[in-house]
């Protein structure tokens, strides 16, 4: 890491003069994960640039901050003029956005089924390069938030059948996940733990499968929370978390995989205990939850729930 931020320093110091030059002010230096933002001034207008490395040295810049396209052009020829560093050669075009082809091949991972009391929680992860990229775009992959339950699974068949086997879906049990919860928290750990083992395991089986450089997710807490439970092979992997990565088509399809998952072992918990689960934490989710406490117990309420969440308490307190 201290090697990374030297030569993002050195990326700072050629860039100064060349934005002063041009008539902008850099307001803030930020060191942000595996890069620096700077804040920038001109003519009373403010924009941002982010730059990053990863562990083999490549540098990317991020203009998608910025709105104003002729700003966002200038800017842009100002930075991308070829530059050696050290052994490390500066990109000459904009990159680093995480919708960039520049950014492909990774791995997107995304989980399901946090926010819902009943069924389990689902991490998944999606190789796509290239190839895939526009194949997942036409048949319509987005976030699976934005996408009906319904057409979830009809998606989802589609995915696995573009990218092969490369793809990994995690599933932790209800029953699983408490225990884990319940051991984490003994620890002194939360909920971003557990959520950074399953999306480790996820990146984990996937490069049994396929080897790739990057990996990408939705921003849920600092990088090191996946970093530390990926094992020999992921920590080879340069990781970056975005909020709102589920816009990059690789996390994207990663959540369709995840949820679809969830709604089907939601379906068959619904199917094994008679009762129509509902997702979410409802009104219906407590009444359903009263059910299975009184009629069957608090321990089959742990085979069927998420029992830290604040649901739990209302229905021990109604019984």
């Amino acid at each position: 890491m201290d090697e990374l931020r030297k030569k993002l320093n050195e990326v700072v110091l050629i860039s100064r003069p060349k934005l002063e030059s041009s008539g902008y002010s850099i307001l803030e230096i930020k060191e942000i994960n595996y890069g620096v933002q700077l804040s920038l001034s001109k003519a009373g207008s403010k924009s941002i640039v982010r730059i990053f490395s990863n562990n083999k040295g490549n540098i990317r810049y991020d203009y998608s901050p910025i709105n104003d396209f002729l700003i966002k052009s200038e800017i842009a020829n100002i930075l991308e003029g070829k530059q050696e560093i050290g052994n490390m050669e500066v990109a000459p075009v904009p990159k680093g956005s995480i919708q960039d082809n520049d950014f492909f091949p990774l791995i997107g991972t995304d989980e399901s089924g946090k926010g819902d009391y009943f069924g389990p929680l689902v991490a998944a992860g999606v190789f796509v390069d290239l190839d895939k990229k526009p194949l997942l775009e036409q048949i319509g992959i987005k976030d699976s938030k934005k996408i009906s339950d319904k057409s979830i699974p009809l998606l989802a068949n589609k995915i696995k059948a573009i990218c092969k086997d490369r793809f990994a879906v995690i599933e932790i049990s209800p029953e699983t996940y408490n225990n884990l919860y319940d051991k984490f928290k003994e620890e002194g750990k939360n909920l971003n733990t557990l959520l950074a083992w399953g999306h480790a395991k996820a990146i984990e089986e996937v490069l049994t499968k396929v080897d790739c450089d990057n990996a990408l997710s939705d921003k849920f807490a600092d990088e090191k929370f996946i970093i530390s439970k990926l094992q020999e092979k992921g920590k080879k992997i340069t990781l970056r978390q975005e909020h709102k990565a589920e816009s990059n088509i690789a996390v994207a399809a990663a959540s369709v995989l995840a949820r679809a998952r969830f709604l089907e072992k939601l379906n068959k918990l619904s199917i094994e205990y008679n009762i129509a689960l509902s997702k979410g934490v409802s009104k219906d989710v407590v009444e359903q939850a009263k059910v299975i406490f009184n009629n069957l117990g608090e321990n089959t309420l742990r085979k069927i729930a998420k029992i830290h969440f604040k649901t739990t308490e209302s229905v021990i307190s109604q019984a």
